[in-house]
């Protein structure tokens, strides 16, 4: 299985307060997103960690935390990424482009894009970065824009699989 996710912040307090996250403290917000994480991604799994992993925590704890998230491990980086370990990951990139899971390609980043390989063509671009709610993908398929905020505060704090995102969009597998 294949999955997505964006903007998990592990470590970072005010993010709570910053994007109303449901959460008592950052002990809690911890536990329940690796917890979900977990839930839905195993050990066989890929997983696209579109940016912004942890931020506020020292490179050790960082490691440690994303050391505890199952699943081969790919990052692209956010604007709080650090300087991981790399034997943490399967790969760390800005931008990749993913061709053969479907229909079409799939442009992963962190930040959302006005235009991205094929666009105009029916590709998909996948980001995070801007903490919003589901009704942000409602609204840009609605436009007609093929694109998706993967972020953990969209998504009920869960990763998101291709599968459902190729449902929403539309698209055949």
């Amino acid at each position: 299985m294949i999955y997505f996710t964006s903007d998990m912040h592990l470590g970072h307090e005010a993010i709570i307060h910053m994007c109303n996250r449901p959460f008592k403290n950052v002990e809690e917000m911890n536990k329940v997103l690796i917890r979900n994480f977990n839930s839905m991604v195993h050990k066989n799994d890929t997983v696209y960690l579109l940016g912004d992993v942890t931020h506020h925590v020292s490179l050790d704890e960082a490691n440690e935390l994303i050391s505890k998230l199952k699943g081969h491990k790919i990052l692209i980086r956010g604007n709080h990424d650090k300087k991981y370990d790399e034997s943490l990951f399967e790969g760390i990139y800005d931008f990749l482009e993913l061709k053969g899971y479907c229909s079409t390609s799939i442009s992963l980043m962190h930040y959302p894009m006005l235009e991205w390989p094929k666009s105009r063509h029916g590709s998909i671009h996948l980001h995070g970065h801007q903490h919003n709610r589901f009704e942000y993908n409602i609204q840009m398929k609605e436009q007609g824009i093929k694109r998706y905020d993967v972020g953990m505060d969209g998504n009920d704090y869960f990763p998101v699989s291709l599968n459902r995102i190729l449902e929403f969009m539309e698209v055949e597998k």
